[in-house]
């Protein structure tokens, strides 16, 4: 039984790299109050957690009804994130920014919570683990991100406003990269 859950949470943890996230939220809110920051955590965690149990029950049906590969969606999602990526990268101020202080659904709950890569997870797991034990190392998962997005006010304070900044351009180039490598493995698999 526990060693079900570890294979279903092990790639689910990967796939959703709560350090990582971290650092994307930190970089994301930058402008944010701190209240509104706990409140785009809950908004994000709630909008993926919606986007994967709809994924689970409809994932299949819904790329085999549109014709579309795991591949295609790789590529889209990578797409997505790259977009996201240049524009930020490019902004030259919070005044560009626009909504800045709204990123709770997209990006945070979707792509980057329930993005590509986790959504493909829980597709494969479902056929591997089951249905019960993919559920609960979602949620365990999405707990520790949970947990991790309401302890990032940490870092802001330890890191300033400047370091928020300077977090904020190398993590969208970081996530370039991973916007890159997405459609790099969609288009090779396809």
């Amino acid at each position: 039984m526990i060693e079900k859950f570890l294979l279903a949470f092990i790639p689910l943890f990967v796939a959703i790299d709560p350090i990582g996230l971290v650092a994307l939220f930190v970089g994301l809110g930058t402008s944010a109050s701190p209240e509104n920051r706990r409140h785009q955590a809950f908004l994000g965690i709630f909008t993926s957690l919606c986007v994967a149990i709809g994924f689970i029950f409809l994932g299949k049906i819904i790329f085999a009804a549109l014709g579309i590969t795991v591949s295609d969606f790789q590529v889209a999602g990578g797409l997505i994130l790259l977009c996201l990526a240049v524009r930020e990268l490019v902004a030259l101020g919070p005044h560009d920014r626009g909504s800045g202080d709204e990123f709770g659904i997209v990006p945070l709950g979707m792509p980057l919570i329930a993005g590509p890569a986790l959504l493909t997870a829980l597709l494969i797991l479902i056929d591997s683990v089951g249905l019960i034990y993919t559920l609960a190392s979602l949620l365990v998962n999405l707990a520790i991100v949970a947990f991790a997005l309401c302890n990032s006010e940490r870092f802001t304070r330890w890191m300033g406003k400047q370091g928020l900044r300077g977090v904020s351009k190398l993590i969208a180039l970081l996530l370039a990269a991973i916007a890159i490598s997405l459609i790099r493995r969609g288009w090779q698999t396809h």
